[in-house]
């Protein structure tokens, strides 16, 4: 089952485990791209620029799924994009935290809140980014 299969508000665990996993990989990939534009002195810092990134994007991920899914739940609002915004905003706050900045915690709390509430009413709508237009 994807993400989108499973309903708002429920399966908080199984949401959660989905955008981890999704995170994961999109750290993995950006650290490989990362290692590949600046390359390490040595091994060891390979691996530790591979976990560090990959770790905070698994947290991002972790943190999204299991806010957006409470949020839903505590507000008794499944379908609501507030609920993604809300768990964009969550995921924003740590990164602000991760970094020590109060500026980039709110301008990723505001872009990644407004992309992830975009992103529910744009499939809740049935947006299409490519493809043939709808007639």
């Amino acid at each position: 089952m994807g993400y989108w299969d499973l309903e708002d508000g429920k399966d908080c665990i199984e949401k959660t485990w989905i955008t981890t996993k999704l995170a994961t990989a999109v750290g993995l990939v950006g650290s490989a791209f990362h290692i590949a534009a600046f390359q390490p002195d040595s091994a060891i810092q390979a691996v530790q620029r591979t976990a560090t990134g990959t770790i905070a994007m698994a947290s991002l991920g972790a943190i999204f799924g299991i806010t957006t899914c409470l949020s839903a739940q505590a507000r008794e609002t499944p379908d609501d994009p507030l609920n993604y915004f809300v768990g964009g905003c969550a995921s924003g706050i740590f990164l602000g935290v991760r970094t020590h900045s109060y500026m980039t915690g709110t301008t990723a709390c505001l872009g990644l809140g407004a992309l992830a509430a975009l992103t529910k009413v744009g499939k809740k709508e049935g947006w299409r980014i490519s493809g043939a237009p709808r007639l």
